[in-house]
């Protein structure tokens, strides 16, 4: 049965660890980061982004997949279906299908509107028992081509939306989505240190963790980050694996055309880099 976030992320910041979120993008996706949660024995967040929602035809469809995989997988450890970065309207959609825990993107808004938005959704949010993540200060990245430099969040605002009720937050720190260019300039800790101490217990999440030195999240979990979000490292990973797999031309030997043959290098790329990413975030056995 799919669970609120806020359960897990408490004990993660209170334990001193953090939660992965590892966004799914198909069935192989699901399928590998729930084995692998199950074998460590580890909470896990599956991320939804609205593209990939939409790949999958539709929210619906997609919580029937997690839960139908959760039943015929024998899946104990707490797992929460979480909307990656969603419009407003998105996030309504989502509580309707059955997700257990949303993200409202509000950080391109102006502070003002981005609090009523956010003060709408954790009143439904709160109603309906799902966690709800909020963010300040947009996460850089590319998008359309150009490579957002990854801004810092007003620690006041941080403060602002954090008093609003809403379960986590995501405060830009100079981090990014994607690859991170050989110029970046790491993560501000500065920042990180005065939101900490302004909104006190409350779990932070950091978005792009594909690329940030591991010292450095080790470091960010120290000052009460408890989820971080891994999703292009996947994408990686399993590009890595199935090119290797058709280079070696293994697709045309007997079967090996098969999609479940063709898909498996891929599929077990991808658990190799949960794995290492929640012994990496220490999650491992604190489900």
């Amino acid at each position: 049965m799919l669970v609120s976030a806020e359960d897990m992320l408490k004990k993660a910041k209170a334990g001193h660890y953090a939660v992965g979120q590892f966004n799914i993008n198909n069935l192989e996706w699901t399928k590998a980061i729930l084995m692998t949660a199950q074998e460590l024995n580890s909470p896990v967040i599956l991320g939804v982004s609205e593209g990939a929602g939409k790949y999958m035809t539709g929210y619906k469809t997609v919580v029937g997949m997690v839960n139908g995989m959760l039943e015929e997988m024998n899946i104990t450890v707490p797992v929460a279906l979480h909307l990656d970065h969603g419009s407003y309207d998105g996030c309504l959609k989502c509580i309707e299908a059955g997700f257990s825990s949303i993200m409202f993107d509000g950080s391109h808004y102006p502070i003002d509107e981005n609090v009523a938005k956010t003060t709408e959704l954790v009143k439904i949010a709160k109603e309906k028992g799902l966690s709800i993540e909020a963010e300040v200060g947009a996460i850089g990245g590319e998008e359309d081509g150009v490579i957002g430099k990854g801004e810092c969040a007003d620690p006041k605002e941080c403060k602002a939306i954090a008093d609003l009720g809403v379960t986590m937050l995501a405060a830009g720190i100079g981090n990014i989505h994607g690859k991170y260019p050989d110029n970046w300039e790491g993560l501000s800790f500065e920042t990180l240190e005065a939101i900490q101490q302004l909104t006190g217990e409350m779990p932070l999440v950091l978005h792009g963790g594909t690329g940030i030195p591991a010292d450095m999240i080790k470091k960010a979990i120290t000052l009460g980050v408890a989820k971080i979000n891994v999703n292009t490292e996947c994408q990686l990973s399993f590009a890595e694996a199935t090119r290797k797999y058709i280079e070696d031309g293994k697709d045309l030997q007997g079967k090996g055309f098969d999609p479940r043959k063709l898909l498996a290098p891929g599929f077990e790329a991808i658990k190799a880099t949960v794995k290492e990413k929640m012994e990496l975030f220490g999650s491992v056995g604190k489900a």
